[in-house]
């Protein structure tokens, strides 16, 4: 079935549909990651989003019950060079557009994947619409200007916890309070509250094997409803849309940081700049993809980094807040650290499944942090 992509600047072009009938809209992106288009569909940082992978052949090795960063597809499109049908992999449950299908997902292949890539660093990432009902350059360059841009967009509520929950093997399950606010703790690890703005999962897993109970709750859990619970610090998850936008969040966190050590990563990374008194910008196509490297300032370490955000954080000369960790592609902010407060935070993942691993220490040096921080 054939399909058309145009982008909000007239840049068009033609493949075919992998999962029937579709149109749909989106800020177009490109991800460079060899492997992991699975978490890359469950990631709720991918919201709102069409992905264009580099890499020409994607679905080779299937889906699997494993790999689900989320209980489902986030991101609005998947744009590869080739679809791979008949996956092999003996992990695998399901072919990859029998799974964009069943989470009502489109997918779009057959087009010049390079082309749109080398367009996208060119100009920036920008709305686009792709479609097999309207072939029409000229009428989907005007649905995609119709679509709002991502800056100034609050997407956390359409991705984010809605109810308490703690972690297991089996995935989340829902927690209760006393009539106090109290929570009963299990005693397994530090109590750590997690504020889900659209957390990935191998992130709760990590923080479980690190040596923390990780609880996680709304992204508007009051101060009062923090201490009450019993939790001795803070984590802040990645997620969606435009930091800037998530002025109730950004007010909160400005409270948690006076009461409890708090860390965080990607968009939590971006929204404890914002509440130390930094600010965030968009990037041109923004930092999506396995093999970001990562200078560490304080150790000189060059880490291979998995990434995924649009905007960075930026701390105008901030005197209480240091630079841990920069970009080597950009020279962009990716780590901060405050000096005298307990809160540290990176912009990328260390947490990524798929790889690479080289980031999973930052995991124990929030660990190391929260840990003295709770001492003291």
């Amino acid at each position: 079935m054939k399909a058309l992509l145009t982008l909000e600047d007239g840049f068009s072009l033609y493949g075919k549909s992998f999962t029937g009938d579709f149109e749909t809209g989106g800020e177009a992106i490109f991800n460079t990651a060899m492997t992991g288009y699975q978490e890359v569909l469950t990631d709720p940082s991918y919201y709102g989003q069409m992905v264009c992978m580099t890499w020409p052949l994607i679905g080779n090795y299937g889906i699997n019950s494993e790999d689900m960063e989320s209980a489902r597809v986030h991101l609005r499109a998947l744009l590869v060079k080739e679809c791979c049908k008949t996956p092999s992999s003996w992990r695998s449950v399901m072919s990859l557009p029998d799974f964009l299908q069943k989470n009502g997902t489109s997918g779009m292949e057959g087009l010049d994947t390079r082309a749109l890539t080398r367009h996208l660093r060119i100009h920036g990432a920008m709305r686009g619409v792709i479609s097999t009902r309207d072939i029409n350059p000229a009428s989907l360059q005007e649905k995609a200007r119709a679509l709002p841009t991502m800056e100034g967009q609050n997407l956390v509520p359409f991705v984010a916890a809605q109810k308490p929950y703690f972690w297991t093997a089996g995935g989340p399950v829902e927690a209760g309070f006393a009539p106090d606010g109290a929570y009963a703790w299990q005693g397994t690890g530090i109590r750590l509250l997690v504020y889900d703005y659209g957390i990935k999962w191998n992130i709760l897993r990590e923080l479980v094997k690190t040596g923390f109970e990780p609880l996680a709750v709304p992204p508007l859990f009051g101060v009062e409803q923090a201490k009450a619970s019993g939790a001795q610090a803070i984590f802040l998850s990645n997620g969606p849309g435009d930091p800037a936008a998530l002025t109730s969040e950004i007010a909160l966190i400005r409270e948690l940081v006076k009461t409890f050590p708090v860390t965080g990563i990607c968009l939590g990374h971006q929204l404890i700049g914002h509440a130390l008194g930094g600010s965030t910008g968009k990037l041109r196509f923004g930092h999506h993809g396995a093999n970001h490297p990562v200078k560490d300032m304080n150790t000189g370490r060059v880490e291979i980094s998995s990434q995924n955000h649009g905007f960075h954080v930026i701390l105008n000369n901030l005197e209480e807040v240091e630079t841990t960790h920069v970009n080597l592609n950009d020279m962009t902010l990716e780590g901060l650290r405050h000096k005298n407060l307990p809160v540290m935070s990176v912009q990328y993942h260390p947490e990524a499944a798929a790889g690479p691993h080289d980031s999973r220490y930052l995991f124990r040096r929030f660990y190391e942090m929260i840990s003295e921080a709770v001492k003291t």
